[in-house]
């Protein structure tokens, strides 16, 4: 089953105002270039062809960078007119993804993190293969999705934003889900309304057991959301830590 894949770039960028009141926030800098780039690279080296973004009203900043994308890849491009949400602005990524595998990427984390396996796996895999969470620990986790594990350290469930963190496993961001992804939505936002997260779906597939956790381990997660973590990228992708390269170089 093919594997696509869904760029969320929506939203106002509050916390990054006021460079966000002119420009697209994916496309405010990481050194010498946008933070939508490694975004992406990490998408295509994750050997996805099929990529939707979706952003606001200054989208066509985006595409006129983009352009049609790389030779043998569709870009697609949906406008979010209003910020209503985390399922209001996947479902207009809906008709391009349908019967399909997805990774759902979040455009704030930029991540060292290799994909190509993990996706490659994902997309052979002969029976619905459930989601993929990727995760890391986190020192102050109360901002993010927080895994809670058994005594065993299997993932029980998913708690958001909570007061008092479980554990310190942060998960958000860049998730793999199968083709029950568009159902799972349809439930959680029929039983969460106004309140549904993504959590809420990943919730689904631990209760089933058809959740996998991944951690980033040793690997850099950055999310580039504020100024203070767009400075700290910046000079990560500087000192050549971060790759903005769509594809893995070969070694000899």
């Amino acid at each position: 089953m093919e594997l696509k894949a869904i760029l969320v770039a929506g939203g106002h960028g509050s916390r990054l105002r006021p460079f966000t009141r002119y420009v697209q926030k994916t496309m405010l800098p990481l050194h010498e270039r946008p933070v939508i780039d490694y975004a992406l690279a990490t998408i295509r080296r994750a050997g996805i062809k099929d990529i939707t973004i979706v952003s606001n009203e200054f989208i066509g900043q985006i595409s006129k960078h983009l352009g049609q994308g790389l030779e043998g890849e569709r870009l697609h491009y949906v406008i979010e007119e209003e910020p209503a949400g985390v399922a209001h602005a996947l479902s207009l990524a809906r008709p391009y993804n349908e019967n399909t595998r997805l990774l759902v990427y979040f455009s704030d984390n930029i991540t060292t993190l290799e994909l190509a396996d993990i996706a490659q796996d994902f997309k052979e895999a002969i029976t619905p293969p459930g989601c993929v969470l990727l995760a890391r620990e986190e020192a102050h986790p109360e901002a993010f999705g927080v895994g809670v594990l058994d005594d065993d350290g299997v993932l029980v469930d998913i708690v958001e934003k909570p007061e008092s963190p479980p554990s310190n496993l942060a998960i958000g961001g860049i998730y793999l889900f199968d083709e029950r992804f568009w159902d799972m939505l349809d439930d959680a936002v029929v039983e969460k309304g106004d309140d549904f997260s993504i959590s809420d779906i990943n919730r689904r597939y631990v209760n089933e057991r058809s959740a996998s956790l991944v951690s980033v381990g040793k690997d850099t997660w950055v999310d580039c959301g504020t100024p203070d973590a767009l400075l700290m990228a910046s000079i990560m992708a500087k000192e050549g830590k971060l790759n903005p390269r769509p594809f893995r170089e070969r070694t000899t």
